[in-house]
């Protein structure tokens, strides 16, 4: 497992990176690449859907060599996003990689339409969808890889367990975990070492509050999707905007920069089509907050 105290000096001195795993220094803002994707209905809340590549994908292609030029250094994606069409896209973008970036993917969840997204954690089709992942993202090791959801179907250490086995077979370096509870993080640790976990988190939804400690406590990475959704405390002359005023930020680069203060090992992945929109996020890692102006937000968010 990761040392907390290694972790903890690295954050300390410097803030803007965090381990993963021990061993995989990032910088703390990445860039989840879900949203490159087409599909009908709405394409960019928690309920998308991820079915297509994207028609423009030229622009898709050069938005993530953008977000890699501006000191992204992880890209997080998913078999199930458009069927494996967004592992392509990105390595069409990318391949052959730099050394300093990672690359995140997730296996365990099935497309059988565009509304659908059905956990499936056997084994064996873990360890198939893995293969598949690594074809199309054209490595021999997958940096990091999670299981996109716990099956109930199958016991978390056969799950775990496949995971595990490619672990040792070299195909994958870190295993991840998303959308658990602390006490499912618990029980996956009893067979492999957890380095992340990818929960929904931001400051208009905060139920995994104690995930996000149990996290810190143990040096896993804690990377929020869909981290810069904040709530009508966002409006105009709401408190965010008016720390954001003080700062000289924008309410987005405020939330995350909100998320960065919260637990050293917090890593969000905003994701966004627009160049603009990208360089406001990465931005928000010179966004610092002091604790007085972080408890300000917190008192005025909590739910």
């Amino acid at each position: 497992m990761t040392n907390t105290t290694d972790t903890t000096r690295l954050t300390a001195e410097n803030p803007t990176t965090v381990l993963i795993g021990g061993d995989l220094p990032v910088r703390r803002i990445g860039y989840g690449a879900m949203r490159l994707a087409d599909a009908p209905g709405d394409p960019t809340g928690p309920e998308a859907r991820i079915w297509t590549a994207p028609a423009g994908r030229d622009a898709a292609i050069t938005l993530l060599r953008t977000a890699v030029e501006q000191g992204v250094q992880l890209i997080d994606t998913a078999d199930a996003y458009a069927l494996g069409a967004n592992e392509e896209l990105i390595a069409d973008a990318l391949y052959p990689y730099r050394d300093d970036l990672v690359i995140a993917t997730k296996v365990g969840v099935v497309r059988p339409s565009p509304a659908e997204w059905v956990p499936l954690g056997h084994p064996a089709y873990l360890r198939q969808q893995t293969e598949l992942s690594l074809r199309r993202l054209r490595t021999d090791r997958i940096d990091l890889l999670y299981l996109h959801r716990l099956d109930p179907a199958y016991p978390v250490a056969e799950q775990l367990g496949a995971l595990k086995q490619l672990q040792e077979e070299g195909k994958v370096r870190h295993i991840g975990l998303s959308e658990v509870t602390v006490e499912q993080i618990r029980e996956a640790q009893e067979t492999a070492p957890v380095a992340s976990v990818q929960n929904l988190y931001n400051l208009a939804t905060r139920d995994h509050e104690d995930v996000v400690t149990y996290t810190a406590g143990q040096g896993i990475a804690f990377v929020p999707f869909f981290p810069v959704a904040m709530g009508a405390h966002a409006a105009p002359g709401g408190p965010l905007d008016t720390i954001a005023q003080e700062l000289g930020a924008t309410a987005a680069q405020t939330a995350l920069a909100w998320l960065l203060h919260r637990s050293p090992t917090v890593l969000p992945i905003p994701g966004t089509t627009s160049a603009a929109h990208l360089a406001e996020n990465v931005g928000a890692l010179e966004v610092a907050l002091d604790d007085e102006q972080f408890a300000r937000i917190e008192a005025a968010t909590q739910v």
